[in-house]
């Protein structure tokens, strides 16, 4: 899964995205968490940074409580559920970051908390789906899912999934405004390239999600993972 992530160097994002409007009043996050608010670049706006719903809430949705369970979207099944198929189709974004955490096991119930990023240093993007619900008083809301996909081998020495993070070249097909046939962007979804990125063990600090600062991304000792 992609549960937590950092978006910090935001100054790079226009290595990759040379037009991106970015608002000056952005500011650097280091544990973003489900249900807070993202920015995704959607493909009905591939040059802005948009805020997102972390969670997707569809649109013939009763309840917008349904986003906390969809916070992430299986590349394989993406075409056959509900929620995600016609988003597939028509609602693609990227979702820039500058690394994600996971949680490695260590046995029985221990586990250490890592941070995984591009060994380049430079930002990467997972593959999104959005969506916009409407309530009863005629407020949007806005929302999306990161989608996963199974470990490159760097991961699976941490664990069963990963975030689909999607390579610079296909930054234009995922984001084309076109409706898409299922199978067409199936190759963009799979494992990054395991020798492109790197993961180091972090603090503790990282488990809690009101916990937002510089040194959740810090390498930590041996003696203070658990400490």
């Amino acid at each position: 899964m992609c549960g937590r992530y950092t978006l910090f160097r935001l100054d790079q994002l226009l290595k990759n995205f040379p037009n991106l409007r970015i608002p000056p009043d952005m500011l650097p996050h280091f544990n973003i968490a489900p249900t807070q608010g993202v920015l995704a670049i959607a493909n009905d706006h591939p040059d802005r940074l948009g805020v997102f719903h972390w969670g997707l809430v569809p649109s013939w949705a009763k309840d917008p409580g349904i986003g906390s369970r969809l916070i992430n979207a299986r590349a394989e099944t993406l075409a056959e559920k509900p929620a995600f198929r016609t988003a597939l189709a028509r609602r693609r974004c990227l979702v820039p970051a500058d690394g994600f955490y996971e949680w490695r096991s260590e046995g029985g119930k221990l586990k250490t908390p890592m941070y995984i990023r591009m060994k380049s240093g430079e930002p990467l993007a997972f593959a999104g789906l959005w969506d916009v619900w409407h309530s009863a008083d005629g407020s949007e809301l806005p929302s999306l899912t990161i989608i996963t996909t199974a470990p490159n081998s760097l991961m699976e020495t941490i664990h069963n999934r990963m975030p689909a993070i999607v390579q610079p070249k296909d930054y234009d097909r995922w984001l084309s405004p076109n409706e898409t046939a299922a199978g067409e962007l199936a190759d963009v979804l799979g494992p990054y390239p395991a020798e492109k990125m790197t993961a180091h063990p972090v603090s503790p600090r990282v488990n809690k999600p009101g916990y937002d600062a510089a040194d959740c991304i810090d390498q930590a000792e041996p003696q203070t993972l658990f400490g």
